[in-house]
């Protein structure tokens, strides 16, 4: 697919805008009871009772939310996983298997693919007036909107997820410049991993329709992140693989029964 890159389409910030009719207020030292059912998918990290467990296992969580009393919207999470987590999973897989051969020997997955269906799980959290802001977010709105990320990784710590996922669901906002969020120490690498779930979790975002936005188009949305790897922010190769899934027949399928 061919790009032109001048005259770049301007966009705001990414953010999930989903519409929230019910918000169920919970005291952080709640006790949750536990299911008696085990769930073998991904699933199971994402239903009620299992975030209620994960908030009164982690006392941090209280700490970054700044509050005693949390707010969980698990509407907007349902719609979320529905929606965004399902793509960007599906457009992770479409890098993974156009990689080069050479670097698909140094892709871990499962990992990729799990932290692409649980990145934002931490939005839960947010209250909905955040992210359903129709506007440009505040300084002190998009500093709490850059939490979900640590929350997310917060919450699933307590978990069974390897680190390695983990790491990834944190960071997904990171790139190998550093220039993202959370904060990282001078040590830290974007790998290869982390960039496949970050910029699969960015083309989704901007190819969706959003209450403070139009969807693009995947051209529009891939000139836009081909800037990254201008900046040195991402692997061109990865970016490369990216523009080849969105030329494949798959993507052409998936495109279609969207509409």
């Amino acid at each position: 697919m061919a790009l032109d890159i001048t005259g770049l389409p301007g966009v705001g910030g990414i953010y999930s805008n989903f519409s929230i009719s019910k918000r169920r207020n919970i005291p952080f030292a709640a006790n949750a009871q536990a299911d008696s059912f085990q769930y073998t998918s991904l699933n199971q990290y994402v239903n009620e009772n299992a975030i209620l467990r994960m908030i009164s296992s982690n006392p941090k969580i209280a700490s970054i939310l700044n509050q005693k009393q949390v707010s969980l919207n698990m509407k907007e999470l349902n719609l979320l996983l529905q929606g965004h987590a399902k793509d960007t999973q599906e457009t992770a897989r479409g890098i993974m298997e156009n990689l080069p051969f050479s670097l698909k020997n140094n892709v871990d997955e499962k990992a990729v693919l799990d932290a692409a269906y649980l990145h934002d799980i931490g939005k839960v959290l947010i209250p909905p007036e955040i992210l359903n802001k129709t506007g440009r977010l505040t300084p002190e709105e998009t500093e709490i909107m850059h939490k979900h990320s640590e929350l997310g990784y917060e919450l699933l710590k307590t978990t069974n997820i390897n680190p390695k996922t983990l790491n990834l669901i944190r960071n997904h906002h990171q790139n190998a410049k550093k220039t993202g969020y959370p904060f990282v120490n001078k040590d830290f690498k974007a790998d290869l991993n982390l960039q496949i779930v970050t910029i699969a979790d960015k083309f989704s975002a901007l190819t969706e329709k959003r209450v403070y936005k139009d969807a693009l188009t995947p051209k529009q949305a891939l000139t836009i992140i081909y800037r990254d790897v201008q900046e040195g922010k991402l692997n061109p190769l990865i970016f490369k693989a990216l523009v080849n899934y969105t030329d494949s027949q798959k993507f052409a399928q998936k495109t279609t029964v969207a509409k």
